[in-house]
């Protein structure tokens, strides 16, 4: 199947002028001229995009998602529901990576990579983190090694809790360990390798971090990658001195601030290409990605090829997802096609489907046709009396 998408003005995400791109069973096959004519003789079965006023770019990548689900810390009946595809794939995201935190007994591992298989079998590019905040870590097989090794959707190790009470309060020997273990799996592997790091509220902040860097246990800061680091001014600082080691570091966007933070970084010193940005969703929405995306370029007037880079080709670089983030030949065809000036979605394609038409969602989740259930759930966090029950 061929989708040709012509006359739009292409951020790979690097601006390239106006371009066409064309889709070849699910990946890009070119970026650039292409002779609509010479398609049209061919006489193979094609779709048109006419993407003209348009920004056409990659698919936005996840991080960070709490597919399973918030873990209720108000006791089991405050558990939110799992993440489904039609709350992803509306607001660009085509590739999301799958989390546990606080609660790894009653959400599972073995239910998380059921859940990140059923995207997939959806159309959407799934992965997702073994462990959870409890140190040893929670896994499917016996260690962190052998799911990389054995179970393809697992990338690394998290989200392990550190500066928060939430966690156990692992040794820097412990987390170390850890670390080691989770990069070995990674070389043995080809994936990613790295440690995603919880870091909570506690003033210890990142300390356990550089006492392993410091100490004498072969750590690099490449194999580190800590998220929520937004939490204060002095942890971002604390984080932006962890990306000059070599670190990869996430900032969330559950408090709605992303401009704040992703202007303190800069303006710190911070290395683009080093910082990520995360939905953090399960209690909170998948869709604050995507809307934070956009209100720092509409509103607040950063560059849209920084923050497109940000969720797309730095995220597809720490996780070493090589297929993934950036319009160019042989990546796969996970294409956002957004009105130029607001950044409103017409059409979104994940490896190759369009999921999106003309602003519209064309899929469903699979199990739809096989139950007569109709669930409309609406979260009322920020209106007065209720309660934030997240896992940041």
């Amino acid at each position: 199947m061929l989708t040709l998408i012509e006359n739009g003005e292409v951020y790979a995400p690097k601006p390239l002028g106006r371009r066409s791109v064309l889709l070849v069973d699910g990946r890009i096959g070119k970026v650039g001229e292409v002779d609509r004519r010479a398609l049209d003789a061919l006489g193979i079965e094609h779709q048109v995009i006419d993407a003209e006023g348009c920004i056409v770019a990659p698919g936005l990548i996840d991080p960070h998602s709490h597919l399973l689900g918030g873990s209720g810390e108000s006791g089991l009946s405050t558990q939110t529901p799992m993440i489904f595809l039609s709350e992803l794939v509306p607001y660009g995201v085509t590739t999301v990576v799958g989390v546990l935190g606080v609660d790894t007994t009653m959400k599972t591992m073995a239910g998380l990579l059921a859940r990140v298989k059923g995207l997939k079998e959806e159309g959407l590019g799934a992965c997702m983190w073994t462990g959870g905040y409890n140190v040893p870590p929670t896994t499917v097989m016996r260690s962190i090694r052998e799911d990389m090794l054995f179970i393809d959707e697992v990338i690394g190790a998290g989200e392990i809790a550190i500066a928060d009470k939430r966690g156990l309060c692992p040794s820097p020997r412990e987390i170390a360990k850890l670390v080691l273990d989770t990069h070995v799996g990674g070389l043995l592997s080809g994936k990613a390798g790295v440690t995603h790091f919880h870091v909570g509220e506690h003033p210890q902040r990142l300390k356990r971090l550089r006492e392993i860097l410091d100490g004498d246990f072969a750590v690099e800061a490449s194999m580190l990658y800590p998220t929520h680091v937004e939490r204060s001014t002095e942890l971002m600082d604390e984080a932006i001195e962890l990306v000059k080691g070599g670190a990869q570091v996430d900032v969330d966007v559950v408090e709605e601030d992303l401009h704040r933070w992703v202007r303190y970084y800069l303006d710190h010193g911070g290395d683009p290409a080093k910082l990520t940005i995360s939905s953090d969703s399960g209690a909170s929405a998948p869709r604050l990605l995507y809307e934070q995306l956009c209100k720092s370029v509409v509103e607040h007037k950063l560059p849209l090829e920084l923050m497109l880079g940000l969720a797309t080709a730095n995220a597809a670089d720490v996780l070493k997802l090589h297929s993934k983030g950036r319009l160019a030949v042989d990546k796969d065809g996970d294409v956002l096609v957004m009105r130029r000036g607001s950044l409103e979605i017409v059409h979104v394609i994940a490896r190759g489907k369009r999921m999106v038409d003309d602003g519209r969602l064309v899929v469903e989740e699979r199990f739809t046709p096989t139950t007569n259930r109709r669930v409309d759930i609406r979260g009322t966090k920020g209106e007065e009396g209720s309660d934030d029950d997240g896992e940041s």
